[in-house]
């Protein structure tokens, strides 16, 4: 199977580690020893010196001024993360940066932390505690999840699994089963949530009954693609490692519910497939902050439905019935179902190889349909519509205004800031430069050339390899044009391709690596371990050496925590940490 020999080759290589090709300079050495003497920064300041107990464990990054670690502030208590949902990026190269370098201390010491969690850090149905709503206290040793809702929570995490089943098999697959059994509400229509309880006792998993119900059925629960993604990624894994036909199969039947719910005629959506059961059913004025709530049903029907202060406005037939959560296609839902989902499952297919073809069919498909539907060359951005194909531009200029609602969450909302256009950016370029290069459709390397032209990047062919023209001054500095540019290299061949991505990664270091840390600017506070821009220097290194597989693949992993911080109220550790300026 391709991920067993995957996780063989990456057990294999040190002692090859120094073979690259001619083409590989002293540049280029040098940014693999400024990536080494992070990692070395990275372990030296971030191992846990904070609990007494001398454990493995990371804090998720620090004070580059003062070398404290990051902390969370609640109820007036200060709690120091370590939150290994969020050092999974972090992991990644520390396992590349042992696979370049032969050195193992980097792997050992990411082995080390996860089997410490294993061991110490899980519930009793085998759930890790981690993730959006639930850290460790490095101070402690314990978890905290009380700042929110204290509950397993995953969107877009898509952790290590391989370095995970690679310590220890039996708890990776016991975590996989907990989470699927923990976030499945209703097994045979699917309804899931993106929270799932803690130590829940282990139901049938696997050999539950499936109806295969309608799309867009009434649920208790959130069936939101960020958190379905991972559940998909998880069993699809599971698969990979042990063969287990069950996990695949639920894997390719949830995956079914939200190709099955797409629009019948345009092939668009969706961000979810079930519309959410109204549960609280009191009158209240269409203005009350609780109609942005789910327990009120469904929050686009709400707001623009058949029954809103909308159609009030502006008639029933504006939208007839077409409004559901499931079918926005404007914003970043956009991003989050063609690139964040379409770009995970890419990964899962070829890792997967025949297995995975579903997955890889499915969002060829979905692409497909953007590009056609959706897609405007001469301005480089997706056009805000509903699923069936609406166009909102025009009625951005006919309307008024847009009634209070969850997706304007003002008394009085401009529809130009919300009927906005998806930019087509560097992660839709290295989204069909991927789909591109495992499928060979020609419309993905079309939708390629197009968007790198929008983005200034110049020719990047008119067919792979074939009249390349690169603009080497246009400027960029940041993680996702390299892996872009990796992309269009593997199905070229063409030299510009890797020249071009050493000038970004040049440039990108002089922009984003301060005081030894990896920083959006020099005036930011806080580094985050967790930071793409080192596994995209060790990625080109690796391919420089023509052998990509020796680090793991960037598939869109990201980690977050969502909860109450002190003085902020409801917010994220992006805004009350990461963003902090001097």
């Amino acid at each position: 199977m391709r991920l067993i020999l995957f996780l063989l080759t990456a057990w294999l290589i040190t002692g090859c580690h120094n073979s690259h090709t001619s083409n590989y300079t002293a540049e280029d050495e040098k940014r693999l020893e400024l990536v080494r003497e992070y990692a070395d920064r990275v372990l030296e300041q971030g191992m846990d010196r904070w609990s007494g107990e001398n454990t493995p464990l990371l804090s998720d990054g620090q004070n580059v001024d003062t070398g404290e670690p990051v902390v969370w502030r609640y109820d007036e208590e200060e709690y120091i993360i370590s939150n290994m949902a969020n050092q999974q990026n972090l992991f990644r190269v520390l396992a590349g940066l042992s696979n370049l370098t032969g050195d193992s201390q980097y792997v050992d010491a990411a082995k080390a932390s996860i089997r410490y969690h294993i061991e110490h850090l899980v519930d009793e149905s085998g759930l890790l505690r981690w993730g959006g709503h639930q850290f460790i206290d490095l101070q402690t040793l314990e978890p905290v999840g009380r700042f929110d809702a204290n509950q397993h929570e995953f969107k877009n995490n898509f952790p290590y699994y391989e370095l995970m089943w690679e310590t220890d098999p039996e708890a990776t697959a016991r975590f996989i089963r907990a989470f699927w059994n923990a976030h499945i509400f209703d097994w045979g229509m699917l309804d899931m949530n993106r929270h799932g309880q803690w130590n829940l006792e282990m139901g049938d998993l696997w050999d539950n009954p499936f109806g295969n119900p309608e799309p867009f059925f009434e649920g208790n629960g959130l069936t939101f693609i960020n958190a379905g993604s991972d559940l998909m990624y998880a069993a699809g894994m599971l698969y990979g490692f042990n063969g287990e036909q069950g996990a695949l199969e639920w894997s390719q039947r949830l995956y079914g519910m939200y190709v099955n719910a797409r629009h019948p005629d345009t092939g668009l959506g969706v961000y979810q497939y079930s519309r959410p059961r109204q549960r609280n059913k009191p009158i209240i004025p269409m203005s009350d902050v609780r109609h942005t709530y789910s327990s009120y049903g469904d929050r686009a029907a709400n707001q623009f439905g058949p029954h809103s202060e909308f159609a009030q406005l502006y008639g029933e037939e504006i939208f007839g019935d077409m409004p559901r959560e499931g079918w926005r296609h404007w914003g970043g839902t956009i991003k989050s179902i063609y690139v964040h989902n379409g770009f995970l499952l890419l990964a899962m297919a070829e890792l997967l190889g025949e297995a995975g073809s579903i997955f890889l069919e499915g969002t060829a498909e979905g692409l497909t349909a953007l590009a056609e539907q959706a897609y405007l060359p001469e301005e480089n951005h997706f056009i805000p519509m509903w699923a069936d194909g609406t166009d909102l531009r025009p009625l951005a200029e006919q309307i008024d205004r847009i009634p209070y609602g969850y997706y304007c969450r003002r008394d009085d909302c401009d529809p130009k800031s919300v009927w906005i256009a998806q930019d087509a950016d560097m992660e839709f370029l290295m989204t069909y430069a991927r789909a591109f290069r495992l499928t060979g459709e020609e419309l993905f390397w079309e939708m390629s050339r197009n968007i790198a032209k929008g983005l200034g990047l110049g020719e990047i062919g008119l067919r792979p390899g074939e009249g390349v023209s690169l603009n080497m001054n246009a400027p960029g500095s940041d993680y996702e044009e390299i892996f872009a540019l990796l992309e269009l290299y593997r199905s070229s061949e063409d030299q510009q391709f890797l020249d071009r991505a050493r000038i970004v990664a040049d440039r990108m270091i002089e922009a984003h690596y301060h005081n030894g840390f990896f920083l959006p600017s020099p005036n930011h506070l806080h580094a985050d371990y967790n930071r793409l821009e080192p596994l995209a220097i060790l990625s080109l290194d690796a391919v420089l050496r023509d052998d990509p597989e020796l680090v793991p693949a960037h598939i869109g992993s990201r980690g977050y925590i969502h909860g109450r911080f002190d003085g902020m109220g409801r917010t994220t550790d992006s805004s009350a940490i990461w963003s902090v300026e001097r």
